[in-house]
Order: C-alpha cells, then sequence, then structure tokens
C-alpha cells in the first residue's frame, strides 16, 4: 500500500503538476472572457473555474477531462441575467446541477449521449457567433446589442465611430493570438490567450492607451447567497432544465471526445454527471457561473501529459490562488483585450472540422439550420429547431426505399428490385417506378425489406392486380420476411421491423437455397420446371435466377469487357466440383483464365501421350494476354491422385484417364523419393501436394515460361485447397512438402 502511494506520489508530481500549471494558465483567461460575455461579473468566471477544477476534478467520472465555465453557455446565462438578475441567475445554476445529480444517479446519462452531434456543433458554432458579434462592438468601442441581428445592423455605424486606442488594443490582442501558433515551441509554452492579454496589458500601459479597465466588483469579498427567481415558474423550470441538460450534453460529449486522446481509465458517464451535478451546486451557492466539460482545457490537460485527476484538482487550486493572492493583476487588463479574446474564440467555435464531419454523414442542413436558429431565434429556439430537423432526417433515412427498375434486354422481363423499409413515406416514389413500366410487360419484382406497412402493400398489390389484367405478368420473390405473401394471405404481419437478409448466395449448393418458412403458405408459387434431382432442371433455374437478380448488377462490368480480356493471372486447377476457384480467391469475372482437368496436371513438354488443351491455354495466357502469374491449384482427396498412388489401379475401368495420369508419374515418383515414413491415411493428400509443386516444376520445362519467370515477368505460385477446413494455403515451387497458411 506504501508502495502504490508512493508511486502515486511520484505520478503526480512527474506528469500532473506540470500539466495543472498549463491548464491553468489557459484557464484564466478564458474564464474572464466567458464571464464578460455571460454578462455576470468577472470573478464568477474564476469562481466556476475553481469549482469545476476541485470539485468536478475530485467526483467527476472522467480522470482527465477539466471542467469550468463554458462559452456554450454564455447566452443562456446572458439572458437570464437580464431576466432575473445575477443573485437568481446563480440560484437556477444550483437547481440545474440538483437536476444533473438526480439524473446522475439515475444512470441516464448514455441518453445524453441521443442528441445528434450535428446538434451540438451546430449550437457552438451559433454561440459563437453570436459572442464575435456581440464582443466586436466593444472592441469597436461601443457596446452590444442585445440580439445578433441588432448588432450587424448596428454594426457598420460602430465601425465608422471606432476608437482609435480601442482598435488597436484589440487588434494586437488578435494578431498575437493568431500568430502565437507559429512560433518557436519553446515561445508557445505559454498559452496563447495569456499571452495575448499579456501583450496587450504591457502595450497599453506603455504607451498610455486610453482604454477601458478590467473591473473586479462582485468579488469573492461581495458574496450574496443566491435568491429564487420572480415570474412565472413554468418559465424558470424550463430554465433549470435548460442549463441542466446543455451542460450536461456538452460534459458528457466531451468525456467521449476526451477518451479517445488517452490510454488512461475510460470515463463513467454516470459519475461525471454526478459530479457535474455537485460542482453545480456548489458553483451556484458561491455566486460563480455553470460549470461543463471543457474541450479546449481538457485537450490542453493531456496534451501537457496528465495522468490523473490532480491534474484537475491543482489546476483549480492554481486559479485560486491567483485570484486570492494576485486578483490585482487582473485590474491591468483592458477590456477590449478580453473582447478581442471572445471574438477569436467565437470565430474558433465555428469548426470547419466539424462541419467536414456532419457533411460525410450527411448532417449539413441540421448544423447549419441549428446554427441560423441560434442566431436568428435564441439558444433554446435554436437547439429545438435543430433536434426537429435531425428527428426527421432519422425518419426519413429509417424508413427510407430504394427501387431500382432495369429494362429487359433481348425482349426479356423488366426486374424491379425494392430494398428497404416500406412504408407510406416511400409509396409516391414506388408508385412512380412502377407505373413507368408499359403493359402487358413480364416483370420479375424482388422485395428485400425488412417492413411493409398497409399502404404499400396496397400500392404494390392494386399495380399487380392492374397490370395482370392488362396481360401482363408479374412474379414476386420476397428475399426477406414474406411481408407481401402475409398481408395477400389476410395473416397477422409480423408486429416489428426484423433485420434485412443478404440475397440469396450464389456460392451455396443449390440445396441450401431458396429455404422459405413452412408455416407462411405462398399465394402465388412459382412454376415448377421439373423433378428436382433433374441437372438440367437446375442449370435453367439458375440461369433465370442469373438473369433476374445477378445480371443486372453484373452487365455493367461485363459490358467492359465483352470486346477484351486483359486476365492477370492464368488458374490450373482440377476439374472437382468442389473447387470454385472465384470462391477460394475472391475473384470476379475477367480476373482468371482458367483451365480445369483431372488431377490439375501439366504435361511436361515433349511427354506422351500428347495434349495440346493445356499447353495452348499456356501459350495464350502467357504470350497473347501477358498474365503476370501462373497457379496450380490441387486440393485435398483428389480423385486422380488416388489413382495414381494406387498405381493406375482404380482407374483400370478408364483407359483416357489410366493415359492422362501418366502425366503424374513424376509427381508420384517425387512423393516416394522424399518419403521418409511408410505411407499411411495421410499419403493422399501429401501426393496432392508434391502434385502441385511439380506441376510448377513441368511448367518450367515449356521454353517461354522459363525465359519469362528467369526475367521476372513471371511468377509460379502453389495452392493447395483443403476442402474440410476451408483453408487455402501457400506451396513453394521447390521440391518440399511444407505449406504455409494464408
Amino acid at each position: 500500500m506504501t508502495g502504490d502511494t508512493h508511486s502515486n506520489a511520484l505520478r503526480t508530481l512527474r506528469y500532473d503538476v506540470p500539466a495543472s500549471l498549463v491548464v491553468f494558465l489557459v484557464a484564466v483567461p478564458l474564464s474572464l472572457g466567458i464571464a464578460m460575455a455571460s454578462g455576470a461579473p468577472l470573478a464568477a468566471g474564476l469562481v466556476a473555474a475553481v469549482v469545476g477544477g476541485i470539485v468536478a476534478g475530485a467526483l467527476g467520472g472522467s480522470v482527465v477531462q477539466v471542467s469550468g465555465p463554458a462559452a456554450g453557455l454564455s447566452l443562456v446565462v446572458a439572458d437570464l441575467v437580464q431576466t432575473y438578475g445575477w443573485r437568481a441567475t446563480c440560484m437556477i445554476t444550483l437547481l440545474a446541477g440538483a437536476v444533473q445529480l438526480v439524473l446522475g444517479l439515475l444512470r441516464a446519462a448514455r441518453a445524453a449521449l441521443a442528441v445528434s452531434p450535428a446538434v451540438i456543433h451546430g449550437m457552438l458554432a451559433g454561440v459563437g457567433v453570436v459572442i464575435a458579434l456581440s464582443q466586436l462592438h466593444i472592441v469597436l468601442g461601443g457596446s452590444p446589442q442585445r440580439s445578433a441581428l441588432a448588432n450587424i445592423v448596428e454594426l457598420p455605424a460602430q465601425v465608422a465611430a471606432m476608437h482609435g486606442h480601442t482598435v488597436a488594443v484589440g487588434l494586437l490582442t488578435i494578431a498575437v493570438l493568431a500568430l502565437w501558433a507559429r512560433l518557436p515551441k519553446q515561445v508557445r509554452v505559454v498559452p496563447a490567450p495569456l499571452a495575448a492579454l499579456l501583450v496587450a496589458a504591457v502595450t497599453a500601459w506603455a504607451f498610455q492607451w486610453d482604454v477601458t479597465r478590467v473591473d473586479l466588483s462582485g468579488s469573492l469579498g461581495a458574496w450574496q447567497f443566491p435568491v429564487l427567481p420572480q415570474g412565472d415558474w413554468h418559465e424558470v423550470v424550463a430554465a433549470v432544465l435548460l442549463v441542466a441538460l446543455l451542460a450536461g450534453v456538452e460534459s458528457l460529449l466531451c468525456s467521449v471526445a476526451v477518451d479517445g486522446m488517452h490510454a488512461g481509465p475510460r470515463a463513467d458517464l454516470d459519475q461525471e454527471l454526478t459530479g457535474q451535478g455537485v460542482a453545480n451546486m456548489v458553483t451556484g451557492a458561491l455566486g460563480g457561473l455553470p460549470v461543463a466539460g471543457v474541450i479546449v482545457r481538457s485537450t490542453a490537460n493531456v496534451k501537457a501529459g496528465a495522468r490523473g485527476r490532480w491534474s484537475s484538482i491543482l489546476h483549480g487550486v492554481w486559479v485560486l490562488v491567483f485570484a486570492l493572492g494576485f486578483g490585482w493583476t487582473i485590474r491591468l487588463i483592458p477590456m477590449e483585450a478580453l473582447a478581442a479574446l471572445l471574438v477569436f474564440i467565437g470565430v474558433q467555435m465555428v469548426n470547419l472540422g466539424h462541419i467536414r464531419k456532419v457533411h460525410g454523414h450527411g448532417e449539413v442542413p441540421v448544423y447549419v439550420i441549428t446554427m441560423l436558429a441560434v442566431i436568428v431565434l435564441g439558444l433554446a429556439e435554436g437547439v429545438v429547431a435543430g433536434l426537429a430537423l435531425a428527428a426527421v432526417l432519422a425518419l426519413r433515412r429509417l424508413t427510407w426505399v430504394t427501387v431500382k427498375t432495369y429494362e429487359p434486354v433481348d425482349g426479356g422481363r423488366w426486374h424491379v428490385a425494392i430494398c428497404g423499409s416500406l412504408t407510406f413515406l416511400g409509396v409516391p416514389r414506388l408508385t412512380h417506378e412502377l407505373r413507368a413500366i408499359p403493359p402487358r410487360a413480364a416483370v420479375d419484382l424482388d422485395l428485400n425489406i425488412d417492413f411493409m406497412d398497409n399502404a404499400a402493400f396496397e400500392a404494390i398489390h392494386s399495380w399487380r392486380l392492374n397490370h395482370e389484367r392488362s396481360g401482363g405478368t408479374v412474379e414476386i420473390d420476397e428475399m426477406h420476411d414474406e411481408w407481401y405473401a402475409l398481408a395477400a394471405s389476410g395473416a397477422r404481419m409480423y408486429p416489428a421491423k426484423t433485420p434485412l437478409a443478404a440475397p440469396d448466395r450464389w456460392w451455396l449448393p443449390w440445396a441450401h437455397r431458396h429455404h422459405r418458412p413452412a408455416r407462411h403458405p405462398e399465394p402465388f408459387p412459382e412454376p415448377k420446371l421439373g423433378p428436382p434431382d433433374r441437372p438440367e432442371c437446375r442449370l435453367t433455374a439458375g440461369a433465370r435466377e442469373f438473369h433476374r437478380r445477378t445480371a443486372p448488377l453484373v452487365r455493367p462490368i461485363l459490358t467492359e469487357l465483352a470486346h477484351k480480356q486483359q486476365p492477370s493471372h492464368l488458374f490450373i486447377t482440377c476439374a472437382d466440383s468442389r473447387v470454385v476457384p472465384s470462391l477460394i480467391t475472391a475473384s470476379g469475372p475477367g480476373d482468371l483464365f482458367t483451365v480445369r482437368n483431372i488431377g490439375n496436371l501439366v504435361p511436361r513438354r515433349g511427354a506422351e501421350p500428347h495434349d495440346d488443351s493445356v499447353v495452348a491455354a499456356i501459350e495464350y495466357a502467357t504470350q497473347v494476354l501477358g498474365v503476370h502469374t501462373i497457379t496450380v491449384c490441387g486440393h485435398s482427396g483428389c480423385g486422380a491422385m488416388a489413382g495414381l498412388l494406387s498405381g493406375g489401379v482404380k482407374a483400370g475401368s478408364l483407359p483416357g484417364m489410366r493415359r492422362w495420369l501418366r502425366h503424374g508419374h513424376h509427381s508420384l515418383a517425387r512423393f516416394i523419393e522424399n518419403a521418409e515414413e511408410p505411407l499411411d491415411a495421410r499419403a493422399l493428400d501429401q501426393l496432392c501436394r508434391v502434385n502441385v509443386q511439380q506441376q510448377l516444376e513441368n511448367l518450367r520445362t515449356h521454353r517461354k515460361v522459363d525465359e519469362q519467370v528467369r526475367a521476372g515477368r513471371l511468377e509460379l505460385v502453389g495452392l493447395y485447397f483443403d476442402i474440410g477446413s476451408a483453408r487455402v494455403h501457400m506451396l513453394p515451387p521447390l521440391p518440399s512438402t511444407m505449406a504455409v497458411k494464408i
């Protein structure tokens, strides 16, 4: 125990103390600026920084997150101060903390993550614009108006009447903030906000500029207990809930973001919400601003190397020491410099990175509407507008349906594929696509849907009946749950959405496909083509399925390949029905130039019996098509190798097979030569592997192949497919039986 305590103390001294000093230097100017933007006493920002660091840092669920006054709440606080007064606003903060505490104890923190980040980012961007517009008037020597629109209207007159010294201080502050990131790393140890305020204060003092100094009235010595707000209690309750939810959501989203910045313990969101609640109760009682997790300070904390919560706690202690012992230095800061700092922060809150993120998810409208509504209407109204639009877009996506219509080729059938959730919202598009199909046409309608409501069923069913009355035919294939069949038969519908199924997998054997639930009789069965065990009937049905489902998907690719093939591989493998080259190599049309024969044999040059089919394929692939690789692929349990191993006994009644297997004699000789133990049950598979390597050597007996291999233009690859385990092994073109799994 003593050793753990000693280790923790060393870690705190090494990592958390230096990080706390960095965060302290960032927190002081930001806290003063946010208090100024909120219309609160400047000391309220320092109180919130102290409480956020000590209380939220000690009780919160994130070890490296730093809490304090947040710019995102400044508009709410400013409105509350103007409506109820400062002491009543402190009581609202206290009550909001109590709400957060209850929600944390009820373990409701995860629910806050359901808020769209686009709404949060749009809200912060709107707040940033409002802050920048209002503080710009102070930089210009005037006073901010009550609304953002009023600030925009009054801006030209304010620019015309601007005062030289105040503008100079503001421009100097912004210039330092903008250029600080480009200075050497040793200089940037001092945080940019602190450096900007120091430069502005020293310059204004040195040149005796006529600027407004910071007023610390309402400091800790003038503390008064909060009072209950006077007015409609409904509005008071709404204000409490607004502060609680906005501060809570911002803190929780900050916790999630900070978790991605460090490798320490993950945040406990319920504990974080509880800690934020206690901190807001304390800051409200002491006359401070509302507290929330702040991404700027948290990021600075992580980058400074913080490992534990002592960094956040100590930063609060340093702010308290500064406020009590060195608070007089704040009076040297020009108000215009603080306003310029807020203008810079407000502009940065319109984050282009956030816009790119929401753009990638199609949520730019939510971001823009939230931002504009915050600017024009207010914070609460903007958040509600953003949430409403996000809900509408989510509903649209959840009920989105894709309808693709493929016209027939060479007088074939029309193909319509419908995928998604088929509800009344998709009926207009559905009916538009279906009515575009000409009368008397033969139509295949595929339904791959996870839900169908009555309006959608009626649209499809009425179209089908009308189309069939006009002389057309409609065959419906439900690739997922049979919503249409159930509705047509009058059966009870499924009670809820079910996950979409993938279309029938082409690589499954015929016997493993098209299994429909037996309890739901199909009202429109497909006509039987004949006995299911007749190969020609299976092939006919398979070709029909290809035309209906696969052909429309691969037609663009095959159209490109229709005039010229450019395969990169010659693939020589066995004719065994269990070996599917495109399956085990994940290849598609145009990739493989394939040769299949019994035993995947490559006759040697000049060998008897003479065979030109394999040689012709090799010549065409290497000299015309210019393939880069020749692959020989064998497999386990090969019948040809079994016949070879038996000395031709198993092929006794197959004269053609006996003659063909002579091309495998070199494989058998190589196998016998390298066999170190008596032959056992594994001998067949060992021979199958050796045979692959021997065929690679047989390829080198062909002069053109050998020349290209020597020149590095052609590579020979051996593969062995273990059917039982569905594993492919790579075999080197050497006389070895060792395989490497891939």
